[in-house]
């Protein structure tokens, strides 16, 4: 029978743990974390300020702390990978911005904003003060969006150590010319039948075969160099798979994506492990990725995420923490495309989680969803969980960005924070400084 929601509220505000912006607010969250190989840390909305810090300072002592000595992020390969080089004190950038500025695609906000920008500059300081010897952290993509600059980044690896399979692997890599390079006109030819499948898994084959011959050469430098080409590589021939499957459903295209995302976090991992760097990772992705989407609508039209597939393969040794928002501002756009604005976000439904944990009463409170089983039996029952993603449409917010949810199953934990604001992007346009007029207008006063 389920808890009124009286007592449900009551419930929840004693087993909150309230967050006071002390250096102890997390003390709880990793005591439960202990010894976990990998800690999902994820988001409501990919626009919001309180997700992007607080997730940096769970990060920055999960590092200090733990020994965890990578992030990876929802972002792609090649673009996070030059933050990689700048936060371990290689390739060329001068400063955290510039090693930022590779992420040019929509949404540029996502990554291009303040708060990353901070921890960036954190990660590399944090890499300089280490001693030789000890592990430094880096900064990993997971996402396969990237499918024409992949292409580029294996033919300039190529070019560089086997000039003759450099030139093999751009007439492989040709056949994409034939849709303009656009992943949208490839995607529309596929249904006509013309793939480009052969020649990105011929190539893929390819370097693979000549890995202990590439590998051989100067020393680690060689085996990070390798490992980048071959990712890149990996990805052009999922990719490839993902926009052939756009057409034949949502849960195609969704399952091939977070698929790709989990096999990169897996080579990631088998890497650092062989270079002795260690092996726990922190993930940020959105929520709808990192919960369990066995605990979700998701699983209802045969979606599965990152979460689950880690959940399935490692249980409590990976911890999957959920973030949560009321109501605020966020950094969205209208449309695809679109440049982002500062969009009110209206205040959650009667019927959600949010509005649930806004009843509590707590500004920002930590609640454990795996040990307190009270609370896990209080929660069984669906509720419904907003998810903003790039995109905000608050005229259609039922349909457009609520599910149903077992929160209790699909996290171990769950961080709220009533009011939240906006993300700053490093470019605010006119639009985002003037932000969105406010629902209610012209009756607002």
């Amino acid at each position: 029978m389920p808890v009124a929601t009286e007592s449900l509220t009551d419930l929840i505000r004693d087993a909150a743990h309230r967050l006071e912006g002390e250096k102890s607010d997390y003390d709880p969250l990793l005591e439960m974390i202990g010894d976990a190989r990998f800690v999902l840390l994820g988001e409501a909305t990919h626009g919001t300020h309180e997700f992007y810090r607080e997730r940096a300072q769970i990060t920055k002592r999960l590092i200090k702390e733990k020994g965890f000595t990578a992030v990876a992020v929802e972002a792609d390969w090649p673009d996070a990978y030059r933050v990689n080089q700048f936060v371990r004190g290689l390739g060329t950038d001068q400063d955290g911005e510039e090693a930022l500025s590779g992420f040019k695609r929509f949404p540029t906000w996502m990554w291009r904003n303040a708060d990353v920008l901070d921890f960036v500059g954190w990660l590399r300081e944090h890499n300089q003060r280490i001693k030789n010897g000890a592990e430094k952290t880096g900064f990993y993509g997971l996402d396969l969006y990237s499918l024409n600059i992949s292409i580029e980044c294996v033919l300039t690896y190529l070019k560089k150590t086997d000039p003759e399979e450099a030139r093999r692997a751009r007439a492989r890599y040709s056949c994409f010319e034939h849709f303009g390079m656009d992943p949208q006109s490839y995607a529309s030819a596929s249904l006509t039948g013309q793939s480009c499948e052969e020649e990105v898994i011929r190539q893929l084959i390819e370097l693979r075969r000549r890995a202990p011959e590439y590998t051989s050469r100067d020393g680690a430098a060689a085996v990070d160099d390798y490992f980048f080409a071959e990712q890149n590589a990996r990805l052009v021939k999922n990719a490839e798979q993902y926009y052939r499957s756009m057409y034949y459903g949502r849960a195609s295209s969704w399952n091939l994506r977070d698929t790709h995302m989990v096999e990169t976090l897996d080579a990631l991992v088998k890497h650092l492990s062989k270079t002795s760097r260690g092996d726990k990772v922190v993930i940020w992705e959105h929520n709808s990725h990192l919960g369990d989407a066995r605990a979700t609508q998701m699983s209802e039209i045969g979606e599965l995420n990152v979460g689950q597939l880690l959940r399935e393969k490692f249980g409590n040794a990976a911890v999957l923490v959920g973030f949560t928002t009321f109501s605020g501002t966020v950094t969205a756009a209208s449309e695809w495309e679109e440049p982002g604005q500062r969009k009110q976000v209206l205040e959650a439904l009667p019927e959600s989680y949010e509005y649930l944990f806004h009843d509590v009463g707590h500004e920002r409170f930590y609640l454990n969803l795996r040990d307190n089983l009270r609370v896990k039996e209080a929660l069984t029952e669906p509720r419904l969980e907003r998810a903003i993603g790039v995109i905000y449409s608050p005229q259609t917010e039922r349909a457009s960005h609520y599910f149903e949810a077992h929160l209790a199953q699909q996290f171990d934990a769950v961080l709220h924070f009533d009011e939240t604001r906006a993300v700053e992007p490093l470019e605010q346009s006119a639009l985002w400084k003037s932000g969105e007029v406010p629902e209610t207008f012209p009756f607002s006063v």
